[in-house]
């Protein structure tokens, strides 16, 4: 069985379009593959974040993965900075990669030309050696990617077979991309030419988040952005706004684009939004009940990272070590 490594960061609330983009397609494929998440603490700190923030979206992104229907059992879930391999391997492999590719990131390069943070923390320019020592740790043979993370993804795949070729041996897998044959890609609800994210700029109208009391997430649904017309017909280019609620009601309900445009044939925009409405409020009701019993129960959630980490830091540890002899870092 393949091994797929993910990690999600908790520096906000989950939204609809991390649960429709990332972790439905998780529950779906659990038991296909040796499945690894983290919850990517580490990468949290790359620019400041409060202390009790952090604790406080850790914990709740662990009870909402399990709420979501993925399984401790058959799933490694564990916690980034629970397995320390991960730092000590980032430092490594920020020795193997250059200043210049480094550079060439498009993350990088969007706060090097954002006026919005005058002085741009180290842990910014060296975020992608952390990630690809997060994906070697494991020889996973495949990196759920979305567009704003597959550059990293492909620097991590360079580095591994610049090492392994400078080494003459496979130390690092050159992992595989993976991309579901429909990914939902979810935009804004309030600007659809932008996905939806929890710093969305035009306001929280535009992101419905997991933990939203149900009414105003179905508020915010009436109150998306449609588009001149009132055909509910999935043009991305010219309906960006119906076709946004389109490849939202498809994730939910599993129906292709073809059978939504023939369900709704002649309706109107209004009633297109009710029904998503109340199919929305059918998917997130049982998981945010489960959310909220999870979250009171502390010594169970300790219990699932403990054991995500003991698991994590066995095969972590065994390619760290051998990454260490291979550069003389272990001297006996």
């Amino acid at each position: 069985m393949k091994l797929m490594l993910s990690g999600i960061k908790p520096t906000g609330r989950m939204t609809l379009g991390n649960y429709l983009g990332a972790i439905k397609e998780w529950v779906k494929i659990q038991n296909d593959y040796h499945l690894y998440i983290f919850i990517a603490n580490l990468h949290a700190i790359t620019l400041p974040i409060d202390r009790e923030e952090l604790i406080k979206n850790s914990k709740e992104m662990l009870a909402l993965l399990l709420a979501c229907g993925i399984d401790h059992q058959k799933v490694t879930i564990f916690l980034q900075s629970d397995v320390p391999m991960h730092a000590e391997l980032g430092y490594i492999i920020s020795t193997e990669s250059y200043i210049g590719e480094l550079s060439r990131m498009h993350q990088y390069k969007d706060y090097i030309n954002s006026k919005k943070i005058q002085n741009i923390p180290t842990g910014i320019f060296i975020y992608p050696t952390l990630m690809a020592a997060d994906i070697f740790l494991y020889d996973a043979d495949y990196v759920p990617v979305g567009a704003d993370q597959k550059q990293h993804v492909e620097l991590a795949r360079d580095i591994a077979i610049r090492v392994n070729n400078r080494y003459g041996k496979e130390i690092f897998k050159v992992s595989a991309p993976y991309i579901p044959k429909y990914s939902a890609r979810i935009m804004s609800l309030s600007n659809p030419d932008k996905k939806m994210s929890k710093s969305d700029e035009m306001g929280e109208k535009g992101c419905i988040y997991l933990t939203d009391d149900l009414k105003l997430s179905s508020k915010k649904i009436m109150q998306a952005v449609t588009d001149l017309g009132s055909e509910i017909k999935y043009d991305i280019e010219n309906k960006p706004g119906i076709s946004n609620l389109m490849a939202i009601y498809s994730a939910l309900t599993g129906l292709s684009i073809n059978e939504i445009e023939n369900k709704f044939n002649g309706q109107l925009y209004g009633t297109f939004k009710k029904e998503l409405a109340s199919v929305l409020v059918n998917e997130l009701t049982p998981i945010q009940e489960k959310f909220q019993t999870l979250l009171k129960d502390d010594k169970f959630l300790k219990e699932v990272l403990s054991n995500g980490a003991l698991k994590a830091q066995k095969k972590a540890k065994e390619k760290l070590d051998e990454v260490k002899t291979l550069l003389g870092l272990n001297l006996f």
